[in-house]
């Protein structure tokens, strides 16, 4: 059986160079779970727990069925600006899902998490479809706290295109961060475009 590894069918989407590019996007499935806070704080930290049981467990379900997959990076879309404090930002947390999976797969996944793991936050996640089309994205690599100098290559990048920000900033996280170090970080950052 082969397992099906969408970082490497989607090598363009999980891909992006250290100087700024436009891209266009196409559809893509997901499941989904929205907050606002801090993501240095523990609502944060539960809730990426929780979305990763969720996709772990839709995983070993469909595996059973012939139909494995390995699980995708993790993602988040915020809707901020450098005005609101952290404890206000908003955010959707996205792991990327094949198309064969559906609502029945993610309800099945919520019970087995909520029930044998505890996790109750997996009843808010959703399955999320989204298509940016046009991007401007650029490769960061290092803390999040030196984002913003990567983020305003992007707007410049954008301006000089003659373009305008069409949708929420996105971040693909390559790394994982919850166990490397912060200089080694390597997130994709992703603005949509019009």
């Amino acid at each position: 059986m082969r397992k099906l590894d969408l970082t490497k069918l989607f090598k363009t989407y999980y891909s992006a160079g250290k100087a700024p590019a436009l891209l266009d996007l196409d559809q893509a499935n997901y499941i989904a779970i929205s907050g606002i806070g801090d993501p240095n704080d523990q609502p944060f930290a539960a809730k990426v727990q929780a979305l990763y049981a969720t996709a772990y467990a839709i995983k070993f379900m469909h595996k059973a069925i012939n139909q494995d997959f390995m699980v995708s990076k993790l993602e988040g879309l915020w809707d901020l600006d450098t005005q609101t404090p952290r404890a206000k930002w908003k955010y959707k947390l996205l792991i990327r899902m094949p198309a064969y999976i559906q609502q029945k797969s993610l309800c099945t996944a919520i019970a087995q998490v909520s029930s044998k793991k505890h996790l109750l936050l997996a009843k808010e996640i959703e399955l999320y479809t989204m298509r940016e089309r046009n991007v401007v994205q650029v490769l960061h690599t290092g803390p999040f706290s030196t984002e913003p100098d990567a983020i305003q290559q992007l707007h410049a990048f954008i301006a000089k295109k003659g373009l305008q920000k069409n949708g929420l900033h996105h971040e693909v996280y390559l790394s994982d961060f919850r166990n490397t170090v912060p200089e080694k970080l390597k997130t994709i950052l992703r603005q949509p475009v019009k």
